[in-house]
């Protein structure tokens, strides 16, 4: 395909989302199905400029004036991908697939800039979250919102299950030149963002994949893991255990021995989860999939970590899913609260004395985050929050120089904030706390 036909394609995927109310990921691979013709690299450069538009949408929109996809996606060619009107109007001529050539309107908009605009239009939030917004990152707001309209890297954590980290950089690198060390974390890999017309590197596709030797997930997911600072022969229950992900890290952390109990309130969320154990190699994790009362009854304060990947809005997750933050609510945030401390609750039951209790969500709203910790703590006097840091330090699994990036991610309380801009991570709030 020529350009010109792949930006009405993404074009017409973006009337669809809009008319029928679909995740994008769902439209584009919906239109793919039904354009046989178009090859692996059309669809990934359909597929990034429609996600690109929806990441960039209320900043494009002001600077366009105009809402309509396709005054978004000629803005977003221009506004991110760095394209100049001159090329656009080119870009157009003799192909009867494209668009037709831009308007003076349009042409307007390429040259417009954000000066005067909104802090909420500038970060690409919505204007109902500006206030969230204010709270979680003060003056920085609008910058923090445009790093997460940003791409996002591609993260591997080494299984050392299976495979050391030299060996298995050496395994990715052959497939994926790009690969380099994490800042972050000692026993990781990145695959940074190649140019945004181009193609993602395929890493579920590689061998060492394959072989258990690495997990895709991002490095704030392994830094929030990373905080249960287990020790070999823990009892370590993963409450929302949901596929899998925190879970396999927490076996890996352990070295196999002791226990990591799997459980889910949806057991349907758990169905992924036995496959991964397996090519992980993880043989110490017991996954509980019945109701509560009976799955977990014998664990009650018997756990040396009980660690919560809590249900919440994902905003911390907006540069892999940007039309996630279009549709969020606040009824759907009030509903994420009532279920965080119901979680909490139950949750901290299954902690020993003395034992830690560590909250996580992929999320940057203090609604769901420092306002749930301390709302926790008014409630239940036995435990005490402390600081994320130390754990992190104890786990022994930062990279060189990672605590001084941290430390700038530490609130009053002790808890961590990781952002796109703070560390180059996707949100995580990460608090630990400990039984008295």
């Amino acid at each position: 395909m020529r350009d010109g036909g792949r930006i009405a394609a993404a074009i017409e995927i973006l009337n669809s989302i809009e008319s029928h109310h679909r995740p994008a990921k769902t439209a584009v691979k919906e239109w793919g199905a039904a354009h046989r013709f178009a090859g692996s690299g059309d669809r990934a450069w359909i597929g990034g400029l429609v996600l690109d538009t929806l990441r960039r949408r209320a900043s494009v929109a002001y600077l366009m004036q105009d809402e309509t996809p396709r005054a978004l996606v000629l803005g977003t060619m221009v506004h991110a991908w760095g394209m100049t009107g001159e090329e656009m109007t080119a870009l157009f001529g003799g192909d009867e697939h494209a668009p037709e050539p831009p308007t003076e309107a349009e042409l307007a908009g390429f040259a417009r800039d954000l000066t005067g605009a909104k802090p909420h239009v500038r970060g690409d939030y919505p204007d109902w979250l500006a206030k969230s917004m204010d709270r979680a990152f003060g003056k920085d707001a609008a910058d923090e919102g445009a790093a997460l309209a940003a791409r996002a890297p591609v993260d591997l954590r080494v299984n050392a299950l299976k495979a050391e980290t030299d060996k298995a950089m050496h395994a990715v690198q052959s497939k994926i030149p790009q690969a380099v060390a994490s800042h972050l974390v000692a026993d990781a890999i990145r695959i940074p963002q190649t140019d945004p017309r181009g193609k993602n590197a395929p890493a579920e596709s590689i061998p060492a994949y394959g072989k258990g030797w690495v997990e895709v997930q991002d490095a704030g997911s392994q830094i929030a893991g990373l905080a249960a600072a287990v020790d070999p022969g823990a009892q370590v229950l993963d409450f929302c255990a949901g596929a899998g992900g925190k879970t396999l890290e927490l076996a890996a952390m352990t070295g196999n021995t002791g226990q990591v109990y799997a459980w889910d309130h949806d057991w349907r969320r758990l169905r992924a989860i036995w496959p991964r154990l397996k090519r992980a190699g993880a043989r110490n994790v017991q996954v509980k999939d019945g109701p509560e009362g009976e799955a977990l009854a014998d664990l009650v304060g018997k756990m040396d970590v009980v660690f919560i990947d809590a249900p919440c809005t994902g905003a911390g997750t907006w540069r892999r899913r940007p039309d996630s933050k279009w549709r969020l609510k606040p009824e759907a945030l009030a509903r994420r609260i009532e279920q965080q401390d119901e979680v909490l609750d139950r949750a901290s039951t299954y902690v020993k004395p003395g034992g830690r209790l560590v909250y996580v969500t992929c999320s940057f709203l203090p609604e769901e985050n420092s306002d749930r910790v301390e709302a926790f703590l008014t409630r239940d006097g036995g435990f005490e929050q402390v600081s994320t840091l130390a754990a992190l330090k104890a786990s022994g699994g930062l990279a060189e120089g990672a605590q001084d990036v941290l430390a700038k991610c530490e609130d009053d309380a002790g808890a961590i904030l990781l952002s796109p801009r703070r560390s180059d991570t996707d949100g995580f709030y990460i608090a630990v706390m400990e039984r008295k």
